[in-house]
């Protein structure tokens, strides 16, 4: 089993931090990390491949394959003191736990290679019943010192389990030396969620003090349900779902 990274170019970054935003519960990662390189307009300087990604190919109309991937992308700071960052943003995340740990391997030993220190993961929280306006933001850290920034961004600490990459690396973090926390917002967790999406990047915003403009959110919550339809990932019925879906927190 083999998972490579290649790599572009090594850009020149000052103390960057890393958000990952792969596919989850309500697909709210997804979509912030796509609104960030829009907004930024972050260049993409790596490409991650894996055996543990879906075993499929997506072709256009004009024959060109499109393979399950995730993709690597950097932003350096425009006015101090917003900050340098490496955005993780792909189309799947490993479908086998060796996969998982795998790719946080290499996700992780690629982010310190470039100085980064400290991780910042997303997701959704899937909730029943009436989602609050705004929802919710719930936290969980590599560390305790950690642990108060993602509280100080007005996140409540969450007890449970966290499944898939935004879990992971958190919890990997330690092992390489660095710190990390998860964002959470709550969500259904049935469709691409703007209103989940929208706190949480609210909280990366105000932490790492990014011009990030909302008013073209849209636009990212579509780009993703475009993407993430062709690769079926948001094709199966709600009915399917619940079928499928485990107990525990899910990302």
């Amino acid at each position: 089993m083999t998972c490579t990274v290649q790599l572009t170019q090594k850009p020149d970054l000052n103390d960057p931090i890393l958000i990952e935003g792969l596919p989850g519960i309500g697909f709210v990662a997804n979509i912030a990390t796509q609104h960030l390189i829009n907004e930024l307009t972050a260049p993409q300087f790596g490409e991650i491949r894996s055996s543990s990604f879906q075993d499929l190919a997506i072709t256009t109309d004009h024959g060109k394959p499109n393979f399950p991937t995730n993709q690597l992308y950097y932003h350096k700071a425009r006015n101090p003191p917003e900050r340098d960052i490496i955005i993780l943003h792909g189309n799947t995340q490993a479908l086998t736990t060796h996969g998982q740990y795998e790719l946080s391997a290499k996700i992780l030993d690629t982010a310190k290679d470039l100085g980064c220190q400290y991780v910042i993961t997303l997701g959704g929280l899937r909730r029943e019943g009436k989602i609050p306006e705004p929802p919710k933001l719930y936290c969980a850290a590599s560390d305790p010192q950690t642990l108060k920034d993602a509280v100080n961004l007005g996140a409540e600490i969450i007890e449970g389990q966290i499944f898939g990459i935004a879990g992971l690396l958190i919890g990997l973090c330690p092992l390489w030396n660095m710190h990390g926390f998860c964002l959470l917002a709550e969500t259904p967790g049935l469709y691409a969620d703007t209103a989940a999406t929208r706190q949480v990047l609210t909280a990366v915003n105000k932490m790492l003090h990014l011009q990030a403009d909302m008013n073209h959110l849209d636009k990212a919550v579509e780009n993703t349900r475009e993407t993430l339809k062709s690769f079926g990932l948001i094709a199966q019925s709600t009915e399917e779902k619940k079928k499928e879906e485990p107990h525990g927190w899910r990302i």
